[in-house]
């Protein structure tokens, strides 16, 4: 039976794709600060942002499955404000989880599967915002371009240890946090149709449609897959802006 580390599994895409993998039959170990509501996957709270908890976190998964297969780096916060109202709190936090977390959780899975016959995958959930701006959110646009660098690092330096490093990058998805962007705007209902209405698929994403791509780069059929950003956009970003 495989095993999978998954950050930021508490809602959302991260608790989407820990259920895939529990039903998938593999065995998972989550990590955040709040308990997810899963059956069959074991909790562990973590704060990506501090080293000793990424270390313990990996420690742990190897002590209970004795090794580590997969992990997905899924923990991210956003804040909705442009760089000029950006406060210097609010961009370490924005950085300390969804930057340093990331480097936290890579250092500690690269550490431990480059030590084990198969290597191991490491699936990093990025963002479109990485390479198309949302408006009003710097830092996290920010924070993303720096996923998807690392994603690259990762996977040119240990490829040779048996590692494969991957990016997912979602657009538009139905979850808490594009809740929070549709409610700057005046008429969040409208704002949230205008949104689905760029989409040439006619719909948000929804978190399980980012599991079914993690879930299948996790797998043997992806083993010559590396050093890649696969975006889930419903071709939102495919597109030419002169409409």
């Amino acid at each position: 039976m495989s095993s999978v580390v998954v950050t930021g599994a508490s809602s959302g895409i991260g608790w989407a794709i820990a259920r895939r993998f529990v039903a998938d039959g593999w065995s998972v170990l989550t990590g955040s600060r709040s308990t997810p509501d899963l059956d069959d996957a074991e909790w562990l709270r973590t704060d990506v942002a501090d080293p000793a908890g990424a270390d313990a976190l990996v420690a742990a998964a190897v002590e209970q499955f004795g090794s580590l297969d997969v992990v997905v780096n899924n923990a991210g916060v956003q804040v909705e404000k442009t760089i000029a109202d950006t406060t210097d709190e609010e961009f370490d936090h924005v950085i300390d989880v969804n930057v340093r977390g990331v480097f936290n959780m890579c250092r500690a899975a690269v550490r431990e599967m480059a030590g084990q016959p198969d290597g191991g995958v490491i699936i990093n959930i990025g963002s479109v915002a990485a390479t198309h701006a949302d408006a009003g959110m710097a830092v996290y646009n920010a924070s993303k371009g720096a996923v998807e660098a690392l994603t690259r690092a990762i996977a040119v330096d240990h490829g040779h240890q048996g590692i494969r490093c991957v990016a997912v990058s979602p657009g538009w998805i139905a979850t808490a946090l594009a809740d929070a962007v549709f409610d700057l705007e005046a008429d969040p209902d409208a704002a949230r149709q205008a949104a689905i209405g760029r989409h040439p698929v006619g719909r948000l994403g929804t978190p399980d449609d980012v599991a079914e791509v993690v879930a299948w780069l996790a797998g043997p059929a992806a083993s010559f897959i590396s050093g890649s950003v696969f975006t889930v956009d419903g071709g939102l970003t495919a597109q030419s802006p002169i409409g």
